[in-house]
Formats: structure tokens, C-alpha cells, sequence
């Protein structure tokens, strides 16, 4: 099992560096100094982790089968009587608990470093732009904006414009601002353009009150993937209740409980491949290039039944558990026809 971790954690290291690099390369110019860049750079890596793990932990896997094989210990541990099944079974638990960390730990502190620096790219658009719209008593508010950040405890929406209609959904005024902050007061702009219904134009400061808070329009906007594994259970009990479009969420919810089960199919995938009675001539390079298409290949497969839960063909479920019991159960039947020949 320790060789199985140094495997992983030196391919993650590998992978994380150039990503790193790359990302803080990219963030460079739009940051006013280079810590920022990197925060935003670690921020952007740890998005990435659920993309990249299981073909880790197949590398890893399939790394320190290789120096096993090459110190002659697989063929100590054949000749003893064990099972590929058997001799496989640190690799499987090392990955299990691989992806209860990532799950558990990873999710969690990812979105939580994320939720502090919410763009437009974390939320649902329509037309590129952020839309939000509130109905009381006293009429409709209705926003339009291109960019919204989290300063402090508050949202400000950028390039930001507002139509306020009455109850008989008559247009009463329209505001546009460079900034409308949303707080738990309501809406608030300075230097706002106002348009009355006679069409008058005037420059003030404006306020509404509004049932919405920072709170709830994060709750009501956020990606799936911006939510907490900790809190997607109760976010999407209360979406229900509101009649609110949830698959996507139950998706992302599936998907990362089950991924310890996910990483324990690539741990298996990857010590189907690495099966050799070759201690010397072992062709690594082959099998591992054959292991990256192949992993390439599922990944394709796993994102087009999670679409397919998405849209509702599948049930969210099925839709995640779906492929790694299918990676499992081949890579059985590989490790069950080499044991048998």
C-alpha cells in the first residue's frame, strides 16, 4: 500500500505542478500581485482534483505494480498462493480511501476556498448575463447584470440594471448602475441612472427593499459543483420544496458518494493492466499508453451518463453507478481471463 501512495501522490504532484504553473501563468495579468494570482491558481487546481484523480490513481497503480514487478515480489506473491484478487486488495483500499478524502475532505474545503471569490462563472446564466427576479406584494423587481463578487457579506453586481413593475406588471422605473449591491437590506447603487414612467432621467443614490439576501441567491444560483457535499442534501430538500430544477444536483450528490467506488474501479482497471509473468521485457509503455486511452475512453463514458441523468433520460442514480460497475466488472473479466490462461 505504501507504494501504491507514493505512485499516486507523485503523479498527482506531477499533474498539480503543471496545472499550478499553468493556471498562475494565466491569472498572472488580471491579479494585482503574484500571491493573488497564486490564491486564485490553488483555488482554480483544487476545481480540477475531481477531473484528474481517477487517472491518478490508475497511474498510480499501475507505477507501483511495475516496480513490483521489476523486484520480482508479484512473482514471490503468486508463487505463495495469493490471487491477483488477494494481492490486489491494498491497492483497492489505498484508492477507497482515496476518494473518502477527496470526498469528505477535498469537496469540502474546495468550494469553501471558492464560495470567497463567487464570479459569473459560477453561476447559471441566460444570455451571459445573471439574472434575478423577486415578486411581492408590491410589485417585481427584476435584475439584470453581467459580473457579481462577494465583498464582505455582501454581492455586488456589475454592469448591473434593474426594472421595478408595479402590480398590474406596469414598468414603473428602470436603474441602471456600474454597481448594485445586494445586502440584507436590499438592493442599494450610487451614482444610479434612473427612468421614471414618464421617461425623466435623473443621477441619485437608489435603494429597494427585497426579500432577496446574498444567502439566497447563492443557494438559488450556484453550479452543483459549487455546493458542499455536506450541504447538498438539505440545499436540494429545499429546492424540492420550491419546485426547483434539482437533477443536476443529485448527480453531483451521487457522484461524489460513490466515488471511493469510482477510484476503486480505476485501482482495479489499473492492476488489470499491469498483469505480467515478465520480469524482465515487461512492456510498460505499451500497457500504460493503452491504460491512458482506455482511461480517456471512460471518462468519456462516465460524463455521458451523467448527462444523461442530468436531462432525466436516466435516473441520477443509475446514471452514476452505472459506470464504475461497469469499469469494475471489466476489469474482473481481464484480471479472471489472464489468471485462467
Amino acid at each position: 500500500m505504501t507504494r501504491f501512495f507514493a505512485g499516486v501522490g507523485t503523479v498527482m504532484l506531477v499533474v498539480c505542478g503543471v496545472i499550478l504553473a499553468i493556471t498562475f501563468v494565466e491569472r498572472l495579468p488580471s491579479n494585482p500581485t503574484a500571491l493573488s494570482a497564486i490564491t486564485e491558481a490553488w483555488v482554480r487546481l483544487l476545481e480540477y482534483v475531481p477531473l484528474f484523480l481517477p487517472l491518478a490513481v490508475f497511474m498510480g497503480t499501475l507505477f507501483a505494480s511495475y516496480k513490483l514487478t521489476k523486484s520480482s515480489e508479484n512473482i514471490i506473491v503468486a508463487s505463495a498462493g495469493l490471487s491477483p484478487y488477494q494481492s490486489a486488495k491494498p491497492f483497492l483500499i489505498g484508492a477507497a480511501l482515496i476518494g473518502v478524502i477527496a470526498t469528505t475532505i477535498i469537496n469540502p474545503y474546495s468550494v469553501n476556498l471558492s464560495s470567497e471569490n463567487i464570479s459569473a462563472e459560477n453561476l447559471k446564466l441566460v444570455d451571459e448575463s445573471i439574472w434575478l427576479r423577486e415578486t411581492s406584494d408590491n410589485g417585481t423587481i427584476t435584475l439584470r447584470a453581467k459580473d457579481v463578487r462577494v465583498v464582505g457579506k455582501n454581492l455586488v453586481f456589475q454592469d448591473a440594471i434593474v426594472f421595478k413593475q408595479g402590480k398590474d406588471f406596469k414598468l414603473e422605473e428602470s436603474i441602471e448602475a456600474t454597481k448594485i449591491k445586494l445586502s440584507e437590506t436590499g438592493l442599494d447603487a450610487a451614482d444610479a441612472k434612473i427612468w421614471d414612467i414618464t421617461g425623466t432621467k435623473r443621477t441619485a443614490s437608489w435603494h429597494a427593499d427585497t426579500l432577496l439576501n446574498p444567502k439566497t441567491v447563492l443557494d438559488r444560483y450556484l453550479q452543483p459543483d459549487q455546493i458542499s457535499f455536506w450541504n447538498l442534501p438539505k440545499f436540494i430538500e429545499k429546492m424540492e420544496k420550491i419546485g426547483a430544477s434539482v437533477r443536476g444536483h443529485w448527480v453531483q450528490f451521487w457522484t461524489l458518494l460513490f466515488l471511493p467506488l469510482t477510484m476503486i474501479g480505476m485501482a482495479a482497471l489499473g492492476v488489470a493492466f499491469s498483469q505480467t509473468r515478465q520480469r524482465r521485457n515487461y512492456s510498460f509503455g505499451v500497457k500504460f499508453s493503452i491504460g491512458i486511452i482506455t482511461c480517456f475512453a471512460l471518462y468519456f463514458l462516465t460524463n455521458m451518463f451523467n448527462a444523461l441523468g442530468a436531462t432525466g433520460a436516466l435516473p441520477t442514480f443509475l446514471a452514476v453507478i452505472a459506470p464504475p460497475f461497469i469499469i469494475i466488472a471489466l476489469a474482473g473479466v481481464f484480471i479472471s481471463t489472464f489468471d485462467t490462461i
